[in-house]
């Protein structure tokens, strides 16, 4: 799916500091599976498949969070997927550089995801 214009109003709005680092995030999730959708939801930009998959959170910081919302879930080892929360877990980009020195571990994680059944994501 191409990315959407709502969310590219939200860049364009809230002008977050880490925007740069962002939109990498976002190509390489874009690109890591064309079905991939993105919206705004709860004031945050959020990306799909099957249901909600993950969300920039703290985007009002110089570094980029972003959340897997069942991310316990997601099958494989990924080494800078973090948490112990039952659900959900979290990676994290300092920068720019930090997003492409890990995008193939994005990618691997955005490609297990899709590739889980609806009731091992959890999705209705």
């Amino acid at each position: 799916m191409p990315k959407s214009k709502e969310v590219d109003a939200w860049f364009q709005e809230r002008k977050p500091p880490a925007e740069k680092a962002m939109q990498r995030v976002r190509d390489v999730i874009h690109k890591a599976d064309p079905r991939i959708t993105e919206y705004v939801k709860y004031g945050s930009v959020q990306f799909a498949y099957d249901g909600d998959m993950a969300a920039y959170v703290k985007h009002g910081e110089r570094t980029v969070s972003l959340m897997f919302n069942r991310g316990a879930r997601i099958k494989g080892k990924f080494p800078n997927l973090e948490g112990t929360h039952p659900s959900g877990r979290w990676i994290y980009f300092a920068d720019e550089k930090e997003v492409a020195a890990r995008s193939k571990e994005l990618t691997g994680i955005v490609r297990a995801w899709v590739a889980m059944t609806p009731k091992e994501r959890g999705s209705k």
